[in-house]
């Protein structure tokens, strides 16, 4: 019985001291942790970010570019990532057609596009006179 007791207690204080320490963890960012200006942000955030991150479900996507771990790419994988961006948007690939039907207040305006492209043509400037 008091070998019981003793494990009984042992638990009881296991189970706590696990608790405690979980409850100290912060739940996962769900921010896009690149420098971005809040207009190109807030359209990211709505038209990309759901199936471009770490936590998404759309594999494809995900593996695809990730806006979650973009910062931690070496500049050159930065710059063909951004590349891919303005390829997609200029040709109208993004957000897709498929996912537009179930999402149609997802896709891009005209001037959403303009301000992306602008950007990316900015951030690939950066980088490059940054190798220099």
């Amino acid at each position: 019985m008091k070998n019981l007791n003793l494990l009984a207690s042992l638990l009881l204080v296991f189970l706590l001291s696990s608790s405690m320490l979980l409850a100290d963890e912060k739940p996962e960012s769900k921010e896009i942790p690149m420098k971005m200006p809040e207009n190109v942000k807030a359209i990211v955030d709505n038209s990309c970010f759901g199936c471009h991150n770490t936590d998404s479900r759309n594999e494809d996507a995900r593996e695809h570019l990730d806006f979650k771990t973009m910062h931690q790419l070496s500049d050159i994988k930065k710059l063909g990532a951004l590349k891919e961006i303005r390829e997609v948007i200029e040709e109208n690939e993004m957000p897709p057609e498929k996912f537009l039907e179930k999402r149609p207040e997802k896709e891009l305006t005209d001037e959403q596009r303009q301000l992306l492209i602008d950007w990316v043509k900015k951030e690939s400037m950066a980088l490059m006179n940054k190798e220099k």
